[in-house]
């Protein structure tokens, strides 16, 4: 059973998701924020922020995680402080040697509900859905529960095709020799 780590990256709230995938069986393993205060400085939120990643990968060591990418507003300030919690977010895990996976938003709302337009409230109604005894207050909780759904989704047709294209070398090696 493979555990997947979802991120929500916001640097007042980042959400966490880890789900178990066995085979194309998903299960919900835990999930929640990491708040930081807004009244803080950026440094110390981002230390806060690194420290409490490292520790949540320490507990649940994850074999994959999953980030979404940053949505850019017209706030110039918020999209940078966004991107410095995504840049924490990507750090974090890779430090640990996990691989680490970026998906679009609009990626992962189409592939949890079906549609890349989908409202946080659709994505939160198929999280509960689609892992059946999930628990989240929160929206950025069930935002990360979605991207690692996405990746669960995005990895295993990465592996059917991998398979797929070592067939068909080994069918091709074995026809011209």
């Amino acid at each position: 059973m493979l555990h997947l780590l979802g991120l929500d990256p916001g640097l007042g709230v980042t959400g966490w998701g880890i789900i178990a995938v066995a085979g194309n069986r998903l299960s919900p393993i835990g999930c929640g924020v990491i708040a930081t205060d807004a009244a803080t400085d950026v440094p110390t939120r981002l230390r806060l922020l690194h420290e409490a990643l490292a520790a949540l990968i320490a507990a649940h060591a994850p074999a994959e995680a999953a980030v979404e990418e940053t949505f850019v507003n017209r706030n110039g300030a918020s999209t940078l402080k966004l991107g410095y919690a995504r840049g924490i977010a990507l750090l974090a895990p890779a430090l640990a040697g996990i691989p680490v996976a970026e998906y679009a938003a609009r990626t992962v709302k189409q592939s949890v509900v079906g549609t890349g337009a989908a409202t946080k409230q659709q994505v939160a109604m198929m999280v509960r859905r689609l892992l059946p005894g999930a628990r989240f207050d929160r929206a950025d909780a069930a935002d990360a529960l979605a991207v690692a759904i996405c990746h669960a989704h995005h990895r295993s047709s990465r592996e059917i095709w991998a398979r797929a294209a070592a067939l068909a070398d080994r069918a091709g090696r074995g026809a011209s020799g």
